[in-house]
């Protein structure tokens, strides 16, 4: 019987929901999101302040551009030191740069040089952060609990989407934004302070059995993790890169899944929530009806977070993605010829609920089929196909919306879910089990 760091009970694995160690980590990945949340609104308004609403894009942008070109980096730096280790580090940054900027505009007032300068650096820092988080599940639990983590996972960043902003706005409201950036930094160090109490283990590769049950806990630097440390003429980083890339071109299974993954979130990582924007102006519901929508896919998908968190398996889960893909892809496109904001919100809740099956169970698949060694590259690879490269979407979205209306552009981001779904039922991907 293992400890409360453990994932096996009685030689059965332990129900994440009730491991002490992914609810450690849960926690600190919460707070870490929450505080990126809030982050971003701070940002907008103190830039906003001091430069005007049309220097707001350029500052975000500032952010963007490192995180989508180091992202794949990030992922090797995760592989080449540990997930954990890594977490710990960029969280240690992130408290560092955001108490500083903090101080200064408490002090000062907000100045648009130290904005930037913290926007690139929460870039840099993101592109590490983002492939590390993929990398930590595998070695909390075993692969049986990996879509109840996903379900669990879903469910905080929806928590985190709703709770953020209100934390910004408050102490905006109340106290400004050098407060509000301190207010984030204490978000980032109660994520410290729960990541430095989460133990992880070695974790078999796919296909082969699990970790012995009396296998101990151990953290990143202990020499029960192989793959921690790069050894005394190892390979450098640009030869891990391309070996992590190798790796997926050698497994045509998870290349596809990575795939399926990357096109079934592309549209939900930023540009269908600027579609709604558009859509709520192009008819004329207000900002009522625009938040009662994003309110609607987000209590959406955490009923689908709570949904997974509790089934003890999902059945044919490779066969389930494809199918959620096929079910989102139509509700999108419905969502973009709704006529009232009544509709509106009830297709976004079906929105929500559906594709954060599709998003759970994707990466639930990607992290059972990935060997240990390689998840923070795999994971580079499908967060750049999402968050990586949404910041180009954005443009994209307001064309579409302006030459041919904002239904084209719900019906385009449907016809995405459509291929990732065609993707999925014409590969091996349909018959992955979890």
């Amino acid at each position: 019987m293992r400890g409360d760091g453990g994932a096996l009970v009685r030689g059965r694995e332990r129900a994440a929901y009730r491991d002490l160690n992914v609810l450690r980590w849960l926690g600190a990945y919460t707070a870490s999101v929450t505080g990126d949340v809030a982050y971003y609104l701070t940002l907008s308004w103190a830039v906003a302040q001091v430069a005007g609403p049309a220097t707001v894009g350029v500052v975000l942008a500032v952010g963007a551009i490192p995180r989508a070109v180091l992202m794949l980096g990030g992922g090797v730096l995760a592989d080449r030191f540990g997930p954990r280790r890594v977490l710990i580090a960029s969280d240690l940054v992130r408290c560092a740069v955001v108490l500083a900027v903090a101080v200064l505009t408490y002090a000062q007032g907000p100045r648009l040089l130290p904005l930037c300068v913290l926007a690139f650096v929460f870039g840099v820092v993101d592109a590490v952060f983002m492939p590390a988080v993929g990398a930590v599940p595998p070695r909390l639990t075993g692969s049986g609990q990996l879509a109840r983590v996903q379900g669990m996972r879903s469910l905080a960043v929806r928590l985190s989407n709703a709770v953020g902003p209100l934390i910004a706005a408050s102490v905006l409201a109340a106290r400004g934004p050098g407060a509000a950036f301190g207010v984030v930094a204490l978000l980032f160090v109660a994520s410290l302070g729960l990541l430095t109490a989460v133990r992880v283990r070695p974790t078999a590769s796919p296909d082969v059995p699990e970790a012995a049950p009396d296998a101990p806990d151990v953290p990143d630097n202990s020499p029960g993790v192989p793959e921690i440390a790069p050894r005394k003429g190892a390979p450098g980083p640009w030869a891990d890169l391309r070996d992590g890339l190798r790796h997926l071109r050698r497994h045509r299974r998870l290349s596809r899944l990575v795939l399926v993954v990357a096109l079934g979130e592309m549209c939900f990582s930023g540009p269908l929530a600027a579609g709604l924007v558009l859509l709520a102006d192009e008819r004329a519901w207000g900002p009522t009806a625009l938040g009662g929508v994003l309110t609607a896919f987000s209590v959406g998908g955490a009923v689908t977070g709570l949904a997974l968190t509790a089934a003890r398996r999902v059945p044919h889960a490779g066969a389930a993605l494809a199918g959620s893909l096929v079910v989102t892809g139509i509700l999108v496109t419905a969502l973009g010829q709704a006529g009232t904001p009544g509709a509106a919100m009830a297709l976004g809740a079906v929105v929500g609920a559906a594709s954060g099956v599709c998003g759970a169970i994707g990466h639930a698949l990607v992290q059972q089929r990935t060997e240990p060694r390689y998840l923070g590259r795999v994971t580079s690879v499908t967060t750049l196909g999402t968050l990586g490269l949404s910041p180009l979407l954005y443009p994209v979205t307001g064309l579409v919306a302006a030459a041919w209306g904002t239904g084209v552009f719900f019906t385009a981001c449907g016809a995405v879910c459509a291929l990732a779904a065609a993707v999925g039922l014409t590969s091996a991907v349909r018959t992955a089990e979890l």
